[in-house]
């Protein structure tokens, strides 16, 4: 289940509708599809109380998933496809092509930012992971997507949490506002 849990997430932004059968009867409740993967979503839900183990995800365009319910924190909950992995056409109904070339920008900036934090050089990642440094240049560019299996090897040596490098804030510095802005003001 943790590796369910810790797929790369893109950053979407949809409508859907959560469905499990309930004691009286089955219920529905509407949800924004903030994250999803090939193997599962991230949700936000306007409601706190427990879910069942097992749950239908739909999409606003119909496409039906059924779940596993991995992790709940309150008004957020972390679902998992049941059949695994999601197909390529049901993946590109998920999310659009923009999404993921965002999303893919987001994971290379967050990774370049851990490894210098980190002191590491392109080509100690790909030693260490086993591809070459064209590959990490071109993952840290958002040219192409970096494999789960990588994406948590990479996490592991840099010592960071799996999910700050898929999902975590972007740290963007912006020009100050004038002559009199706050340090604070820099990062969004």
């Amino acid at each position: 289940m943790s590796e369910l849990r810790a797929a790369t997430r893109q950053t979407t932004a949809r409508t859907g509708i959560i469905e499990f059968d309930g004691a009286r009867g089955s219920v529905s409740i509407p949800c924004t599809i903030a994250d999803v993967s090939g193997t599962g979503a991230r949700l936000r839900l306007d409601w706190s109380l427990a879910f069942p183990k097992e749950a239908t995800l739909v999409f606003a365009d119909g496409l039906r998933k059924a779940c596993r319910i991995a992790w709940q924190k309150r008004r957020l909950l972390g679902v998992a496809f049941a059949e695994g992995v999601a197909s390529a056409d049901e993946q590109a109904l998920m999310m659009t092509e923009e999404e993921q070339v965002l999303h893919r920008r987001h994971i290379g900036t967050q990774v370049k930012g851990a490894r210098e934090a980190r002191g590491y050089t392109v080509a100690q990642i790909a030693n260490h992971v086993g591809v070459s440094p064209e590959f990490i240049a071109r993952a840290e560019n958002g040219e192409i997507s970096i494999p789960l299996h990588q994406l948590t090897h990479i996490a592991d040596l840099l010592l960071v949490d799996l999910d700050s490098l898929v999902a975590g804030p972007a740290s963007i510095a912006l020009p100050p506002a004038g002559p009199h802005a706050s340090a604070g003001a820099l990062l969004r």
